[in-house]
Parts: structure tokens; sequence; C-alpha cells
């Protein structure tokens, strides 16, 4: 992996991280817009990493931080470089950053059909807290989900 580069995001990346989310899976949702991503970047755009391979985005992990805990979103690494450590490098990264700002403490969440994944945040030492997680999409009316 000597010549793949880790970067921060950019609004430019926006097509080609969503398309590499697309590759792996992962489903965006109504924040991934360009707008939606560049208030990301307002708050800690050093939490917002991309791997770069010859030009091309092969992998991405969001972080944030809120002050009191960090998250972590988007660990993807494109299907024809997985195996090579990359999503380690990635997540090692973004830890790494979180700590130089104070963050003691980080989240993840894994969707029910991602939960493959599981074993390797087992391995990396997350582990399962079993909570009820909800959620509500301010300016919708109630239980509209679209």
């Amino acid at each position: 992996m000597p010549d793949i580069i880790l970067r921060r995001y950019a609004p430019a990346d926006h097509a080609a991280a969503i398309a590499l989310w697309h590759a792996c899976g992962l489903h965006p949702g109504q924040s991934d817009t360009p707008e939606g991503l560049v208030r990301k970047l307002e708050r800690d755009p050093d939490l917002f990493i991309l791997a770069i391979d010859n030009g091309a985005v092969i992998g991405s992990v969001m972080g944030s931080y809120d002050g009191r805990r960090g998250w972590i979103n988007r660990l993807a690494v494109a299907p024809t470089h997985r195996g090579q450590g990359l999503a380690d490098r990635l997540m090692d990264e973004v830890q790494r950053r979180m700590v130089a700002i104070g963050c003691v403490k980080v989240n993840l969440l894994i969707e029910p059909e991602n939960a493959g994944v599981q074993a390797y945040y087992e391995r990396l030492g997350f582990g399962a807290d079993p909570l009820i997680f909800m959620e509500k999409w301010l300016g919708q009316p109630a239980g509209d989900t679209q």
C-alpha cells in the first residue's frame, strides 16, 4: 500500500465517495448530499478521511466529535482493495486524530444488513452495547421516513 495516501475529504470528492459507498453496500442517506457533507466539514474536517490510489477514492472513514463522544461512520474499502489492511489504517488514523482533539470514547452503529463487520470491529476493541436506537429527521412530519 505504499502508493495509497490518506487525505481529508473535499467537496469535489462527493461523487466518488458516494460511488464507493454504493460499491461497498452502504446506503447514503439524506444527510449525505453535497451540502450535507460540506456542513460536516465545517465541524471537524480532519476527521473525514479518504484513501486515494492513483487519484481514485478507494476508502473512506467519517469521524465526528461533539466535544463529548466520537462517532465512526462510513468506513468503506473498495472491494478491489480489501484484505490489505486499509480499513485498519483508516481506523487507526481517524482514532489518532480523535485522541489528538481530546476524544476519549468513540461509538459506531452497524446496520443489520452489514452485521458481518461486527467481528472486525470487535477485533479493534469495540464491544456491543444493548441500546435502543431511535431517530427523528427534523423538518418532516412525524412518521415520515422518506
